[in-house]
């Protein structure tokens, strides 16, 4: 994967809570620091993204969002 986006951090899925239209999805990056991700629900199903899973984190300005390989 490559992105413009340099503010990158892998980690560990802890969980995803689906909502009627948007996820949150909790990601542990270590150092018992979690971060969560605002999703919509089509983006966790078409990432595949589920608890467990490796993913990145990505955070440009104000939107977090979330890559898988």
């Amino acid at each position: 994967m490559r992105i413009s986006a340099r503010n990158q951090i892998k980690g560990t899925v802890v969980e995803v809570k689906k909502g009627a239209t948007t996820s949150h999805v909790r990601v542990d990056i270590g150092g018992g620091q979690i971060i969560t991700s605002s999703i919509t629900n089509e983006a966790v199903d078409d990432l595949s993204i589920k608890a467990k899973g490796n993913v990145t984190v990505v955070i440009k300005a104000s939107d977090v969002m979330i890559a898988v390989d």
